[in-house]
């Protein structure tokens, strides 16, 4: 069975940085592209960031491009998503999710491309 839990949120304010963690079991990790979601109260969940199964390429949503780094260390199963210079249009619920396809090629956005979802975390930015 796979299981994703979510780590590392919080309440911090505008400007501040945080680090998420998704910690994974239950499926060989390294062989699958992850990315990281998110959702505000009121809208559609979002893409926010994918990693190649290598951990070789990453892609971004533009509205975090150059603040938000995507990464994972496989000997720990585990994957990152640092946050920096936060803003309050970041407040969400953050979610990591698998990738349904073995060792792909191409980078997903949409979250019916990931099979297997996090709990959440929630991100509060404060103003």
């Amino acid at each position: 069975q796979v299981q994703l839990v979510e780590s590392g949120g919080g309440l911090v304010q505008a400007g501040g940085s945080l680090r998420l963690s998704c910690s994974a079991s239950g499926r060989t990790f390294s062989r699958y592209n992850m990315g990281w979601f998110r959702q505000a109260p009121g809208k559609e969940r979002e893409f926010v960031a994918a990693i190649k199964w290598s951990g070789a390429s990453t892609y971004y949503a533009d509205s975090v491009k150059g603040r938000f780094t995507i990464s994972r260390d496989n000997a720990k199963n585990t994957m990152y998503l640092q946050m920096n210079s936060l803003k309050p249009e970041d407040t969400a619920v953050y979610y990591c999710a698998t990738d349904r396809l073995l060792s792909s090629y191409y980078f997903h956005t949409g979250e019916y491309d990931y099979d297997y979802w996090g709990q959440g975390t929630q991100v509060t930015v404060s103003s």
